[in-house]
């Protein structure tokens, strides 16, 4: 057999092998998809894929994205009900579906939370997200759609505000120097909040960010809805969850092996988490402590992430560096581009 025959017999081979993946790990040795950048006058299209969307939170959002110069377009199930879902899975896919194929729709903005977004993920044509990036972001439950989206094809997606959040001056500045402006910004607490850095273990990592709420997230493992962990940062927040239930779903992780493969880590606010009992229970610092300490990797609680007012946009997939003495994460690249 001639060196050229051998050659072209071993591509052939790497070719068809690569063909047989499943789009996740084909996409995964690719760098990520930047959604262009918003500007003003653009359409934001207002979807509804977990939670019931009461009438009267529309004008309110609308009202605040006009002050960004920004135009609506809402979601054509937007107002549907479905028990405690806005509308059938089918209908809130389509929404979604249907405004990344939109041309007139620039960027993406959900509603709210609550739940239901894992049940649609197998609904979602990531081909066409694929082909079609634009800028889709939201918070908690949200989580689930910002994952497989970024796991799937590759786009950044935004673990920001929502249509119910406070949209004050704080997260909106934030908001507008990463999706607007482009920026590459350092995210670091202001020294006139409450929220205190509590450093679990020192130093710096990079990696790409990934990660948001962790019941969510927990409720994702073992799927082929998440991202590749190996060398990116963990980023985690909750409400309303007991510390004991902290500890579960973080064990739950660390079993799935998805702890053991990161980098850095920043949990933000864990909001109405404390025990019922204190004398009873764990701290919630402590189960920090014995889930991700003999990680022996950069870690901190405290970031301004999660259900708190004043919020960081972060950008899941894109290249980041954490300071866990500092409590900071460092943009290491613009999360959308200009067109």
């Amino acid at each position: 057999m001639t060196i050229k025959r051998r050659k072209l017999i071993k591509t052939l081979g790497v070719a068809a092998i690569a063909s047989q993946l499943p789009i996740s790990a084909a996409l995964a040795s690719r760098s990520s998809i930047k959604p262009p950048r918003l500007k003003p006058g653009d359409t934001i299209g207002i979807i509804a894929p977990a939670g019931i969307v009461e009438p009267e939170s529309i004008e309110p959002i609308t009202q605040k994205l006009a002050t960004l110069e920004l135009k609506v377009k809402l979601g054509n199930h937007l107002l549907d009900r479905y028990g405690y879902l806005a509308g059938k899975d089918r209908d809130r896919a389509a929404d979604i579906n249907a405004m990344f194929a939109d041309k007139s729709v620039q960027a993406i903005l959900a509603m709210r939370g609550g739940w239901g977004c894992n049940r649609i993920l197998p609904l979602l044509d990531y081909t066409l997200i694929r082909h079609h990036p634009k800028i889709i972001m939201g918070l908690s439950d949200i989580t689930a759609l910002l994952l497989a989206i970024y796991a799937k094809t590759n786009l950044i997606t935004f673990h920001s505000l929502t249509g119910t959040s406070s949209w004050n001056e704080f997260s909106v500045d934030y908001l507008r120097r990463i999706l607007f402006n482009g920026e590459a910004v350092t995210m670091q607490n202001p020294t006139n909040t409450d929220l205190r850095v509590e450093t679990i273990r020192g130093g710096k990592a990079r990696g790409k960010l990934i990660g948001g709420n962790l019941s969510v997230l927990a409720a994702m493992a073992g799927s082929s809805y998440l991202p590749k962990w190996q060398h990116n940062i963990l980023f985690l927040e909750d409400i309303r969850e007991e510390v004991y239930r902290v500890d579960r779903m973080l064990t739950q992780l660390q079993l799935a092996g998805i702890l053991p493969q990161i980098s850095g880590f920043v949990f933000g606010n864990c909001r109405q988490c404390d025990p019922e009992e204190p004398d009873k229970s764990l701290t919630l610092m402590q189960v920090l402590q014995d889930r991700i300490s003999p990680l022996g990797i950069p870690a901190w609680y405290g970031s301004m992430i999660g259900h708190i007012p004043d919020k960081f946009t972060l950008p899941i997939g894109a290249q980041v560096e954490i300071d866990a003495t500092a409590g900071t994460i460092k943009m290491l690249e613009a999360a959308v581009k200009y067109e």
